[in-house]
């Protein structure tokens, strides 16, 4: 292996001009899928991709791809690298960014060092990875792997009462091309942590074997309003108190299990909302996760167990509409262990680890061999303007990833 080194300070320049896009007044960040403010993120990403001498390709999901070919190698399937650049509410400027800047750093160090690749390789932004303004989040990436049809994609209706695709022509990114024409050979996604393990124990490169299931669920409970001060507590159909014992539930579960799994009750709502009238209405999220598909579908059967009684012990009703449901993923060993290798001729620590959060790379993941290589996130902090990884690990991690292309894409 060569041992090259991508261009730091591009990268870092490039990290942070796109994390001062889309700042409000206060200097918060926050970029959401096909908003006004991603369309000023992508008119910079596309004129990066430019710049660096790549073909730019935009598909109907509003995915954009920036292409490295030429004649000797435009019938190979292409070697695929990136991420996303939206964003949460208040965002950190990491988060899916770093990922699609260091795979467009990776392509522009192997073009200056007259690297000859046996195949195409890509660097890919994908829409609504975060599905903060329109669910299912990942939209771009399944609908590029055909987990979903593109005209149900388009015609997701946003938490603003808008329609992706409506929102995607207005900004000038609804594109031609049809997703999922650009089938990867191989598809590799660097990523900040977004959790506390790296950090902790003093690794730089994480090399990223699996990611956890995830199963997102709407519980919506009916009781009966009445009087805060004059219903005796036996005598009542509350539907906060139920509320509150489904988390708890969940919590005393795992921690009984001792599993790996995790549950959060994310978003919740009472109605009336009132201080002095007990709630007639309680409609929660529950996120449920956990690396192994047995246990996850365990878990899942716990709560609705759990629910059935609660209907029973509380007096109330309840119903629940699923939201989201993926399965686990084992990454290719293959790219696991040539990050390893990687790392490891670099003098870099490496760890093999699960992610936690969703990626892009989950949904590749179904038409081609894939992994993710994680930096450290110091305090494990991720969707906060906290976030935060030091230039060096950034700088290292795509290092990695630049091996790892060298590696798969071949050298004649």
């Amino acid at each position: 292996m060569s041992h090259h080194s991508i261009n730091a300070e591009r990268l870092l320049a490039h990290i942070r001009e796109l994390g001062a896009i889309g700042r409000d007044d206060r200097g918060q960040l926050t970029r959401l899928a096909a908003s006004d403010t991603e369309k000023l993120g992508r008119d910079s990403l596309v004129g990066w991709i430019e710049a660096a001498g790549l073909d730019v390709a935009v598909d109907r999901i509003g995915n954009i791809f920036g292409i490295w070919s030429n004649q000797d190698n435009a019938e190979q399937l292409p070697l695929m690298l990136g991420s996303h650049i939206d964003t949460v509410i208040n965002a950190g400027i990491y988060d899916g960014c770093y990922g699609v800047l260091a795979g467009l750093e990776v392509i522009e160090t192997l073009k200056e060092q007259g690297f000859i690749s046996e195949r195409p390789i890509v660097v890919a932004a994908f829409t609504n990875e975060e599905g903060v303004r329109y669910a299912p989040d990942m939209l771009g990436s399944l609908v590029h792997v055909g987990g979903l049809a593109v005209e149900a994609a388009l015609a997701t209706l946003g938490t603003d009462g808008t329609t992706l695709g409506s929102e995607l022509a207005r900004i000038g990114y609804a594109g031609s091309v049809e997703p999922g024409s650009l089938k990867p050979h191989a598809y590799v996604e660097l990523h900040i942590e977004q959790g506390p393990v790296l950090e902790r124990e003093a690794t730089t490169i994480g090399a990223v074997e699996n990611l956890q299931g995830i199963s997102w669920q709407r519980v919506t409970i009916d009781g009966v309003a009445n009087h805060a001060g004059t219903t005796p507590m036996a005598m009542r159909c509350d539907a906060g108190l139920a509320a509150a014992r489904v988390g708890l539930f969940l919590r005393e579960h795992i921690l009984r299990s001792n599993a790996p799994s995790v549950a959060t009750i994310g978003t919740m709502r009472f109605e009336p909302d009132a201080i002095n009238v007990i709630p007639s209405r309680a409609v929660f999220t529950v996120d449920l996760r956990d690396p192994d598909e047995d246990r996850l579908q365990a878990l899942e059967s716990a709560l609705s167990d759990f629910l059935r009684h609660l209907e029973q012990e509380e007096h109330v009703n309840v119903s629940v509409e699923r939201l989201a449901r993926f399965e686990p993923v084992i990454f290719d060993s293959a790219i696991v262990e040539a990050i390893e290798v990687s790392a490891s001729a670099r003098g870099l620590k490496s760890r093999r680890m699960t992610s936690g959060a969703g990626h892009d790379a989950q949904m590749i993941a179904r038409i081609a061999p894939a992994a993710m290589i994680f930096v450290p996130s110091r305090d494990g902090i991720s969707h906060n303007p906290r976030e935060h990884t030091n230039l060096a690990d950034l700088v290292a991690g795509a290092n990695i990833l630049l091996d790892v292309v060298e590696r798969i894409a071949g050298s004649r």
